[in-house]
């Protein structure tokens, strides 16, 4: 079929030799490559700029408060899981300046903030993390309120997605539905298929920019025999989750629970040191300071990162709203999977595993909904036998 006449989402190979072409297609678009690699022990995000670059042969270990980088045996380019870091640092930038005011002599001029010029392209994106990227969308471009500098980023990205063939000790985005496979918002999807005696991958474009990229490509369509090999390997990712998390009215158990002894519990263990909602790649909370140079001649406006764990984001005055590690950690879960529903339509977890991963004491947030969804059925049988027992009496 003639790439005139192919549709969009058909299926194509790329063996792994020529994957190379797709990245210097992407790169004579003019983007800058950005991607999973290796550093400090880990994987990380930067910018990529040959196959290289990328962490081939590397996977890793995942467990609550454990992370460890080991070598695979393989030559395959994706056999890891996400790492600490999420796409978010670049759409949402940890600090990021919002103006900067000069003094002159009749008053002051205001420099407004412009978002990164340059045109980047996401390699690699996972599909957990591409719903969290669309949970962002909602929050800082939908509705009346647009964050220009969010939108002026998000507006020059493309989006190369990897569907999971492997899952991670920690991993639970097929309770959430969000992965192992990506179904829509994405410029390009591929699926690694690697053996002893084959290594390409399977592709397809979901808008005209990922066809566009496609076409630089040998136009070779996959094969009933490959999609099958596709769709076994993604089923057995969905089997191989090392978590679950029953959503089933997790909303309304959510919120009649504010009160369940299991936030005491959980309130003894957790630090409150944000590291959750710094690896979350759908948390938001940020705050804004105003700086000023010692003439006091220049000033900036700084939006930074923060977190419901500190102290200080909900003080007002009198005190904090939340002073207990026990409030800001309910606060947290009870805004992840119940009122981020009734906010943006979807909870705020996509089951990438992240907070159990990187939390110092492991607590496990699909753990923590068991055990209450667990408190609470003892409780409604509790009721219940109760009722009987009046009734009888």
């Amino acid at each position: 079929m003639s790439p005139q006449t192919r549709k969009t989402k058909d299926k194509l190979i790329i063996e792994r030799d020529d994957l190379p072409k797709l990245l210097e297609a992407i790169k004579s678009e003019g983007y800058s490559v950005v991607g999973p690699t290796v550093r400090d022990r880990a994987i990380v995000l930067d910018e990529i700029n040959a196959l290289e670059s990328l962490p081939v042969g590397w996977s890793d270990s995942q467990e609550p408060a454990s992370y460890k980088l080991e070598s695979s045996g393989s030559k395959a380019l994706f056999d890891f899981n996400v790492g600490g870091q999420s796409w978010k640092r670049y759409l949402f930038p940890p600090r990021q300046q919002i103006n900067r005011m000069k003094r002159t002599k009749t008053g002051f001029e205001v420099d407004r903030a412009e978002a990164i010029s340059a045109k980047l392209a996401f390699f690699g994106v996972r599909p957990c993390e591409l719903a969290a990227i669309k949970t962002q969308d909602k929050i800082f471009m939908q509705g009346e309120f647009v964050d220009p500098l969010y939108k002026r980023t998000r507006d020059q990205v493309l989006i190369a997605v990897i569907n999971c063939t492997r899952a991670g000790g920690t991993c639970f985005c097929a309770s959430m539905g969000t992965g192992p496979m990506a179904s829509d918002g994405y410029d390009l999807a591929l699926t690694e298929i690697y053996s002893k005696t084959s290594h390409y991958f399977i592709a397809s474009a979901g808008t005209e920019a990922g066809r566009k990229l496609l076409d630089c490509l040998p136009q070779v369509k996959a094969t009933e025999e490959q999609l099958k090999t596709e769709s076994l390997k993604l089923t057995e990712t969905s089997a191989q989750m090392g978590r679950s998390l029953d959503t089933t009215d997790m909303k309304e158990l959510l919120y009649r629970n504010v009160d369940n002894r299991r936030w005491d519990q959980v309130g003894r263990r957790c630090l409150t040191c944000a590291n959750c909602t710094m690896v979350c790649p759908t948390c938001f909370c940020a705050t804004v300071e105003d700086l000023t140079d010692l003439s006091g001649s220049t000033a900036e406006r700084v939006r930074r990162w923060d977190s419901c764990f500190t102290m200080e984001y909900s003080y007002i005055h009198g005190g904090s709203v939340r002073p207990s590690a026990k409030a800001r950690y309910r606060q947290w879960m009870t805004h992840k999977l119940a009122s981020w529903i009734d906010q943006f339509g979807t909870p705020g977890c996509v089951g990438c595993g992240r907070c159990i991963t990187w939390c110092p004491v492991g607590i496990d947030i699909t753990e923590e909904l068991r055990a209450i969804r667990e408190t609470d059925a003892g409780q409604a049988k509790g009721s219940e036998s109760m009722e009987v027992q009046n009734a009888n009496a």
